[in-house]
C-alpha cells in the first residue's frame, strides 16, 4: 500500500467515508420509517416499499449486514488514513490522523447522514434498499454466522429472540394516533373514530333509558287512552305490557298499526297479535358486542335486564350509534331536552341525565364507573338525600340543587366555572 500514490489513497479514503455515511443513513432510515405507511405502500405494490418491507421482516439480518459493511469501511478508512499520515508526517502523524479521522467520520459519516435519514426516511431507505438487498444476498453466510453467534450469546443471558411482529397497535396507542393526526383527519371524523374505540369500554347500562323513563303501552288501559298514546308517540317502537313494565309482553311497531287505524280495527287483541317477541339484553354487555348482536338478531330495540331478570331499562340501536356519531334525531326540538343554557351562563340540568351525556355536552370528565346519572353521582357524593338550594362542588364543578322530587335530585343548576361555591353538606 506504501507504493500507491497519495492522491489515490485520498480518493479511496473519501469513498470509504461516503460509504460509511451510506450505511449509517441506511440503518437510521430503515429503523425510522413509518411501518404503517410502509405496509400501505407495499400493498399498493410500490417497489421500494416492497424491498424495505422484506428487509425489515428480519431486522437482525438487516442490522447485521449494515454493521458489517459500516465497520469494514471504517476500519479500512482508519488504516488508509494511517498510511497517508505516516507518508506525510512519519510516526507522529498517526495520532493526528486518528483525531482528524474521528472528527470527519462523526460529521460526514454519522451525524449528518443520520439526521437526514431521520428527517426523510423514505427518500433514503427506498434507494438504499437497492444496494442493501443484493449486498445481504452476497454476504448472507457471514451475516448468518454473526447473527447465530450473537443470538447464542443473548440466550446465555436469558434474553430470548423477540416476536417478529411487534408492531400491532393497542386501542390506547391507536387512540393516541387519532389524537395526533391533526389536520390529516377532520375533527368530526376524529371524534367518530374515538367513539368507535370507546365502545368496548362502555356497557349498555351506561346509555340505556332507565326503566322509570321507558314510554310504553299498558294493554290494560282504556282503548281510547291507548289510541291517543299511539297517535301522539314520538317513538316508532314501544314496549307493550300489562300494568307494569316487568310484565312486558311484546314490542309494537307503529308503522304496522297504520292499517288498523285506517280501517278502524284497532283492538287490544289486534294490538297483542301485532306485537313482536321481546329482545332482552344483559346490563353488562359492552356496546361493541351489543351492536353486533343487534345486527345478528336483526333487532333495533332491547330491554335491559339484570342478573335476576328484572328489567332495568331500554336500549336502542340509535343509542349506540349516537355514541359514535353524536346526537341525531328527526325532531330538532328533541335535542338537549335535559340541558337548558341560561342567559347568565349557567345551565339547568335534569337530574336524570346520564353522566356520559353531561360529559359530552359540557366537555367534562366526571367519573362513569359508578353511578350512571347526575342524580346518582350527587347522592353518592353527599351520601344523603339533599334539600333544595344545597350547593356543592362536584369534581371541581360548582352546582346548585334546585328541585328534589320523589327522593331524587330533579333539577340542578350548573354554575359558571368562575363562581366557585363552597360545598355545604347537610
Amino acid at each position: 500500500m506504501s507504493d500507491i500514490p497519495i492522491s489515490v489513497l485520498f480518493g479511496i479514503l473519501v469513498f470509504l467515508i461516503l460509504s460509511s455515511g451510506f450505511f449509517s443513513a441506511s440503518e437510521t432510515s430503515m429503523m425510522a420509517i413509518n411501518r404503517y405507511r410502509l405496509r400501505h405502500l407495499a400493498a399498493k405494490k410500490h417497489k421500494g416499499a416492497l424491498r424495505v418491507n422484506q428487509l425489515l421482516a428480519r431486522p437482525d439480518r438487516l442490522i447485521g449486514v449494515i454493521l458489517l459493511g459500516n465497520n469494514f469501511v471504517n476500519i479500512l478508512a482508519s488504516s488508509i488514513a494511517t498510511v497517508i499520515a505516516i507518508k506525510w508526517m512519519g510516526e507522529a502523524g498517526i495520532a493526528v490522523a486518528a483525531a482528524l479521522l474521528t472528527v470527519v467520520i462523526l460529521i460526514f459519516s454519522e451525524v449528518t447522514p443520520k439526521t437526514i435519514a431521520a428527517l426523510h426516511p423514505e427518500k433514503v431507505a427506498f434507494p438504499a434498499s437497492l444496494i442493501i438487498k443484493p449486498l445481504l444476498k452476497i454476504l448472507y453466510p457471514l451475516v448468518w454466522a454473526l447473527n447465530y453467534m450473537g443470538n447464542s450469546l443473548l440466550k446465555l443471558f436469558g434474553i430470548s429472540e423477540p416476536n417478529k411482529d411487534q408492531h400491532h397497535l393497542s386501542s390506547e396507542e391507536l387512540r393516541t394516533v387519532v389524537h395526533e393526526a391533526g389536520g390529516i383527519i377532520p375533527k368530526r371524523h376524529q371524534q367518530m373514530l374515538l367513539g368507535i374505540l370507546d365502545l368496548e369500554k362502555v356497557s349498555v347500562e351506561d346509555i340505556m333509558i332507565p326503566r322509570n323513563e321507558i314510554i310504553g303501552i299498558d294493554i290494560n288501559a282504556p282503548l281510547d287512552v291507548i289510541s291517543q298514546q299511539l297517535a301522539t308517540s314520538q317513538h316508532t317502537r314501544l314496549p307493550l305490557y300489562r300494568e307494569d313494565i316487568d310484565n312486558a309482553i311484546g314490542m309494537i311497531h307503529l308503522r304496522k298499526l297504520v292499517s288498523l287505524f285506517k280501517h278502524n280495527e284497532l283492538t287490544k287483541a289486534a294490538l297483542e297479535k301485532s306485537a313482536h317477541e321481546l329482545y332482552f339484553v344483559p346490563e353488562g354487555t359492552p356496546l361493541h358486542t351489543q351492536l353486533l348482536n343487534f345486527q345478528r338478531h336483526k333487532q333495533r330495540t332491547g330491554l335491559v335486564v339484570n342478573e335476576y331478570g328484572d328489567i332495568q331499562g331500554l336500549v336502542t340501536l340509535e343509542d349506540i350509534l349516537e355514541e359514535i356519531v353524536g346526537e341525531f334525531t328527526t325532531n330538532p326540538d328533541a335535542l338537549n331536552l335535559d340541558i337548558h343554557p341560561q342567559e347568565d351562563g349557567s345551565c339547568l340540568v335534569d337530574g336524570s341525565i346520564t353522566v356520559r351525556e353531561l360529559n359530552r355536552f359540557m366537555q367534562w370528565h366526571l367519573p362513569t364507573e359508578g353511578p350512571k346519572t347526575l342524580n346518582g353521582l350527587i347522592l353518592e357524593y353527599l351520601e344523603i338525600i339533599p334539600e333544595a338550594d344545597t350547593s356543592l362542588l362536584l369534581e371541581g364543578h360548582p352546582m346548585e340543587i334546585i328541585q328534589i322530587a320523589h327522593k331524587a335530585v330533579k333539577t340542578v343548576r350548573i354554575l359558571p366555572e368562575s363562581k366557585r361555591l363552597q360545598t355545604r353538606r347537610q
